[in-house]
């Protein structure tokens, strides 16, 4: 290996660091607040990327059904919540918002000329199919469960990713797809030659932690998002609903998976399943912060990407391996510093 070489790998090391860390962020924060280990993270990235697909190819996206259908879902739960107690006058705004926009959205991808549309329309139109799941699954699944163990969490967690993945089959078929590139420009810098594409996805995940911060930090629903994770009990007697804190990590956590798949799946061909991959070197960048510390696991992230990217030249038919092997030392050094605390009641 020489200079060169190792100067493109450390590239492509570093553009794949850039999207595990933001899944690694997803799933500090979605454990933080809701105490869910968040298997199909990686599923809205498949789901992201395959809906853009099929909307650039003129193909009506079957995820279209999937969002009303969970609509459909959550007016009757919430409908039948309000009526048992005795607010029937929400009953208006419970349909209008969970069954009125998503046939809104239908409406536009049947009426819209979708292999016209522009680029940043698609990936708009994208977001309005996928990103709403993300609450809706929330409320769906793991909000009559919130108070459960860790284990039982997990174990629907791992049923939803299950779930995800066949009807990812389902809707999109076994074929592999690519999308368009964010940008065709090409930079030499010195022996290197760094793509507009690797520019977008460094400087998007770059400007979305940022924006991450100063939404944790500035904002009234990032704080009260920070109060829930610090001390769930306490930010339930502040008056802090735990249902809306679980619904909006998972509109957060939902965002970012659909953009890192519009940001990876111009680099790399995305099947239904490949976010079973993806979202599980989000999930051991994730496991070296202690589903706790964002900069660690942002700094775990880089060092999964640096990992694969070198492994693959070295020992590509190992490449998975090895990524995945890093979270055996982390694991035992973590058992041995630190105590263990019971779960709360």
């Amino acid at each position: 290996m020489d200079f060169q070489i190792a100067l493109i790998l450390g590239q492509d090391g570093i553009t794949n660091g850039a999207i595990y860390a933001l899944l690694a962020l997803a799933l500090v924060l979605v454990f933080a607040v809701t105490r869910v280990i968040f298997i199909p993270q990686g599923e809205f990235v498949a789901y992201g990327a395959l809906t853009l697909a099929m909307i650039g190819n003129g193909v009506f996206p079957a995820t279209a059904w999937l969002l009303l259908g969970a609509g459909v879902a959550v007016a009757a739960l919430d409908g039948l919540g309000a009526l048992r107690a005795g607010q029937a006058r929400k009953l208006p705004s419970v349909l209008a918002v969970n069954i009125g926009y998503p046939l809104a959205v239908l409406a536009l991808l049947r009426l819209l000329p979708l292999t016209e549309l522009g680029l940043a329309v698609q990936i708009l139109l994208t977001m309005l199919v996928v990103v709403p799941l993300g609450p809706m699954m929330y409320r769906i699944v793991f909000q009559p469960i919130a108070e459960a163990t860790v284990l039982v969490l997990l174990i629907v967690s791992v049923a939803s990713h299950v779930a995800m993945v066949g009807l990812g089959l389902l809707f999109f078929g076994a074929e592999g797809y690519r999308t368009p590139p964010l940008s065709d420009a090409s930079f030499e810098v010195g022996p290197l030659t760094v793509s507009g594409q690797t520019i977008w996805v460094i400087a998007a995940s770059v400007v979305l932690i940022v924006a991450l911060a100063l939404f944790f930090g500035r904002t009234i629903y990032g704080k009260a998002l920070r109060a829930t994770a610090i001390n769930r009990n306490g930010a339930r007697l502040m008056g802090i609903p735990p249902a809306l804190a679980g619904k909006l990590t998972f509109l957060l956590a939902a965002l970012i998976g659909v953009l890192s798949g519009v940001l990876i799946s111009p680099i790399t061909t995305i099947y239904y399943d490949s976010g079973v991959l993806i979202g599980l070197k989000g999930f051991v960048a994730a496991i070296i912060g202690g589903l706790a510390s964002y900069p660690l696991a942002a700094f775990g992230a880089v060092l999964v990407g640096l990992l694969e990217s070198f492994s693959s030249f070295w020992a590509s038919a190992y490449k998975e391996v090895l990524v995945f092997t890093l979270i055996i030392p982390v694991l035992v050094w973590r058992s041995l510093t630190s105590h263990h605390v019971e779960e709360e009641e």
